[in-house]
């Protein structure tokens, strides 16, 4: 029984956003600010840190939040300084060369798949080697002038802040992410209001916004669901890189590869080659054989040739701890619909993640992707 303790109206929260306008000849910094080609050009990055290298520092090197806290009189001091504008106008030239440079046509495009991208500091959407790889990637895409589009998440509290306990053991700081502070762009509808990506899910839809990180002339797309159209379950699916127990792990996983898919058919982009960075990612092609079969009418075993044609797949380690594995009950629950969509029995769907078909083996992501890519590399020989 519940009892009515309060007649006070449940408050609504709207977020408001108030941001300083920076004068007219500062506006090179703040386009600047929103694209991440300063992280790997010296000029662009040390004329940053030279606008107030205490603050730099102090904001973790990040140009967005420093030009947030830029006081008024240091604004006056930089537009009084007539060198220090020529260099600010010099260095938003060679930005401009470098991001109007076109993209090559005699090469495929490519869409990238990760869960993780070590592009910089103040973006805390990944843990280690494979997010610093899957950044250089797209670095070197852009700089390449490869017609890439990449996919991950935008995690609320990306990875934890170390600090030491008076015993000396190690306590995990998950501290949230102001998205507003960050070098980033909400991408938006017709309308100007926050696109909302829907990707079904088992029994329910799960929404997502999506944020654009413009890396020199590259774009990367991130999914984020932690917003009041969701559930606090679904919330959390974009709340920590690898979090949460396996349940999440795989909610994660259909939301990269399926919601990926839908999120880049959403943005009317449709590339040649679909790259997945780690068995994370597999699903991808789940979702591109039931477009094959549902859309275009093709019988199963021609779609999966031409998915895996057209689709690579990089494995990062060699031990099997580092691969995930969903037992049946539970790689069910969420993928029981899609046998009927692709024409197939549960067997034979389950066999495609298994390195020894038609046995009583777990779902291997990595399996997955290797039978529907038609090419595989890791980062060592071994």
């Amino acid at each position: 029984m519940k009892l009515q303790v309060s007649n006070t109206n449940t408050p609504v929260w709207r977020d408001i956003t108030i941001k300083s306008d920076l004068p007219s000849q500062l506006k090179p910094l703040e386009i600047m600010s929103r694209n991440l080609w300063w992280v790997w050009n010296s000029e662009g990055k040390s004329l940053f840190r030279d606008l107030n290298p205490d603050l730099w520092r102090s904001v973790g090197e990040n140009p967005v939040m420093l030009l947030q806290r830029l006081g008024f009189e240091r604004v006056q001091e930089i537009i009084n300084d007539s060198s220090l504008l020529a260099r600010i106008n010099s260095v938003y030239e060679k930005f401009q060369e470098y991001i109007s440079k076109p993209m090559r046509k005699d090469i495929p495009s490519v869409s990238y798949f990760s869960m993780e991208y070590g592009l910089c500091n103040a973006l805390k959407i990944y843990s280690g080697g494979l997010g610093v790889l899957a950044g250089d990637y797209i670095k070197e895409a852009s700089d390449s002038c490869v017609d890439m589009t990449a996919v991950g998440f935008l995690y609320r509290y990306g990875y934890f802040t170390q600090t030491l306990s008076m015993d000396g053991q190690q306590i995990a700081n998950y501290e949230a992410q102001n998205f507003n502070e960050l070098p980033i762009e909400q991408v938006t509808d017709e309308n100007g209001q926050p696109m909302i990506l829907e990707v079904p899910f088992p029994n329910h839809v799960v929404y997502s916004h999506v944020w654009r990180v413009n890396v020199g002339r590259m774009k990367l797309y991130l999914m984020d669901t932690d917003f009041d159209k969701n559930s606090e379950y679904d919330r959390q699916i974009t709340h920590q890189l690898y979090g949460g127990d396996w349940e999440n792990r795989i909610k994660q996983e259909y939301m990269l590869g399926i919601g990926g898919i839908l999120m880049l058919q959403k943005l009317g982009i449709e590339s040649d080659l679909y790259h997945c960075n780690e068995g994370h990612a597999a699903l991808l092609n789940l979702q591109r054989l039931v477009d094959y079969v549902q859309n275009r009418n093709l019988d199963f075993q021609t779609a999966l040739e031409i998915v895996r044609a057209s689709s690579l797949y990089t494995v990062h380690t060699p031990v099997p701890a580092g691969h995930d594995y969903f037992d049946e009950g539970l790689f069910g629950k969420y993928m029981g619909k899609f046998p009927e969509k692709l024409g197939i029995s549960w067997a034979e769907l389950m066999n495609m993640g298994r390195e020894n078909p038609n046995s009583d083996e777990r779902f291997s992501m990595s399996v997955f992707a290797l039978n529907t890519c038609q090419e595989a590399n890791g980062v060592s020989w071994l």
